[in-house]
Order: structure tokens, then sequence, then C-alpha cells
């Protein structure tokens, strides 16, 4: 492929990685951020418009770290900060002599709803309820708003991204080098409004309902992806001009939570792992200022319009992209 790339919100790891790919391909890449670096800010719309006019690939990652607890600041500045900019990006690009063909925008698989007994492809409904679901829909509604039928708008559904760079990927490490990478189990705790919908009142009957947590036993499925093949996808995805809609960046071997920590031990070589409950992972997450539903919420999604549409995946198990990241991490 080939022509110019704007990249939005890719400060991160998986920004990085695109950046770093696309530029060893020789195509231009052109960055829309917050920081003195950024080739146009967001809120400078003629900067922004200079940037899109005539490019042949958007991928917009814009949007605050969920890593944090939901307390309602932290709520809005989530949904802000993917609606607002969603929304910027289509205003100007509807405005621009020659808007890109392709716009892939940034999602999570998290808006399926939680399940044991089946896997979510791209052609099951987002009816969760839930905080995380909302913003998840709300996000993808934001990205059909602007006026381009010029346009393919790709939601990139993310489930955990793995790489050597990634905070997630460096937290299970050390949780299993440390002798803590038991699988994690969910079950009651005290009931909460944090995880409430967008728009539902703390004093609504809905509102404590998504904080229940479900009996999985360490049976809560881990939906993954390695870095490599998240790139991958992208470049799938631009070379396929039939794949219009969502797609689930998702690898096609997902496990339990019991087989990642599993995987996790025998990377690193330690035999031993204490399993955590619910109870203990509570106070813990309220400490490093997390939500428990990261590791607890069964998340099992798999990639079905990147398997229809013959993506062949670098790491398609997950005991072989943790040994590629775990030697990458022990060379540096």
């Amino acid at each position: 492929m080939s022509g110019r790339v704007v990249l939005a919100g890719g400060s991160g790891f998986i920004g990085g990685a695109i950046a770093a790919r696309m530029a060893a391909e020789g195509r231009e890449v052109r960055t829309i951020g917050r920081g003195p670096s950024a080739d146009a800010r967001w809120g400078d719309r003629d900067g922004i418009a200079r940037a899109l006019d005539g490019a042949s690939l958007v991928v917009n990652l814009a949007g605050r770290s969920i890593a944090c607890r939901f307390t309602d600041a932290n709520r809005a500045e989530i949904l802000d900060s993917r609606v607002d900019t969603t929304r910027e990006l289509g205003a100007v690009m509807a405005t621009v002599a020659s808007p890109p063909p392709l716009w892939m925008n940034a999602s999570t698989a998290s808006a399926y709803s939680t399940s044991t007994e089946q896997p979510r492809t791209e052609t099951d409904p987002l009816d969760e309820e839930g905080f995380s679901e909302d913003v998840t829909r709300l996000w993808e509604e934001a990205l059909a708003e602007a006026e381009l039928p010029g346009t393919r708008r790709v939601p990139m559904r993310i489930t955990v991204a793995l790489g050597a760079e990634a905070p997630a990927t460096q937290i299970l490490f050390r949780l299993a080098r440390l002798g803590a990478g038991g699988a994690q189990h969910d079950g009651p705790w005290f009931p909460h409004a944090r995880y409430r919908g967008v728009g539902v009142a703390k004093d609504d009957p809905r509102a404590t309902a998504p904080s229940q947590g479900h009996r999985t036993g360490g049976r809560q499925r881990f939906s993954w992806m390695h870095v490599d093949d998240v790139v991958g996808a992208i470049e799938h995805v631009e070379q396929h001009p039939e794949i219009d809609g969502p797609v689930n960046f998702a690898a096609p071997g997902p496990v339990t939570n019991a087989e990642l920590m599993a995987l996790l031990r025998s990377t690193v070589g330690m035999p031993i792992g204490i399993p955590a409950w619910r109870f203990m992972l509570e106070p813990a997450m309220a400490v490093l200022g997390t939500e428990s539903e990261l590791v607890l919420k069964s998340r099992w999604v798999l990639p079905g319009v990147l398997t229809d549409t013959g993506y062949v995946f670098r790491h398609p198990t997950l005991r072989g992209a943790l040994a590629d990241v775990w030697s990458e991490m022990r060379a540096r």
C-alpha cells in the first residue's frame, strides 16, 4: 500500500507500532494529538484538514485510558475523549476536497456481553448494559455520523493487545514472576454504581446491576491480539475494500483466565501462582486506582471478518505470542 497515513491519538504503544511499520514501508505519516510533536492538534481544524485532505488512511486511537477508577469525572473524560475526537475528525473530513477512502477508528471488544458459553463475532448484537458497553455504542455511533459516502468506516473492536511496551502485558508478566500469577475468580462483592450505563443515575435501580459479577471460577475468557497482528490487520483491511463495518481485532485462540495465567507462569519459569478471589482483588484494585472489571469480565471474541477475508495471523496462539513478547522484554 502507499499514500499518506494520518494517525490520530497514537501516542501509546499501538500507535507507535503503527507509525514505525508505515514509516518503514516508506509511507508519509502525519499525526494528530495534544502534544507539541503532533503535526496537528485537536481543535485546530485547519491543521487537521491539511493532514486529512488527500490521505489514504486514517487511524484514530484517541481516548483516555480506562486503567482508572470509574469515578464520575473519569467516566465523563473516558466518554468525551472518544466521542468528541471522533466527531471532530468526521466533521473536518467532510469538508476536505479529497476525504480519505478508509477511516479506521478505535473501539473495544468490551462492547459484547459477558459470555462463558459461546464466543462473540461481529454478527452478534451489542446488547450488554453498563458503562464500557454504552461508551462503545456511542463511540461507534459518532464514527457513523458524518456524511462521507466515499469513505469506508471500520470500528476496530480491539481486545487486549500484547506487546513488550504494553502496560497491561508488563503487569501480567510481573504478577507471574512474583508468584502471584494464579487465576482470578469473580464472585460476590458490595454493589456499587461505577459500572452503570451512560445517563443512568446513581439511584436508578439499574445502577448497581453491572457490578454484581459472575461466578466464573477462573473460566472467564481472555481474548487477545499481538501488536504485530494489530498492525497487520490494519494493513489487511486497507487491502480488502469489501471490508466495511466493525472488525474484531482478536486472535483466533482465546483462552480462559486460568489458562492465561498458567501460560504466563510457564513462559517465565515460575512453578507457582497464588490465585485471587474478588474479595482480594477489589481492595488491591482500589489501591492501584483501577477496576476489577478489567480482569474479571469474560471477553470471548473471535475474528470473524479477518478470518473470512483470509487474514493470516503472525501469532495465532497465546503460547507463541507470550514467548515472543517475553523474548523481546528480556532482550531490553
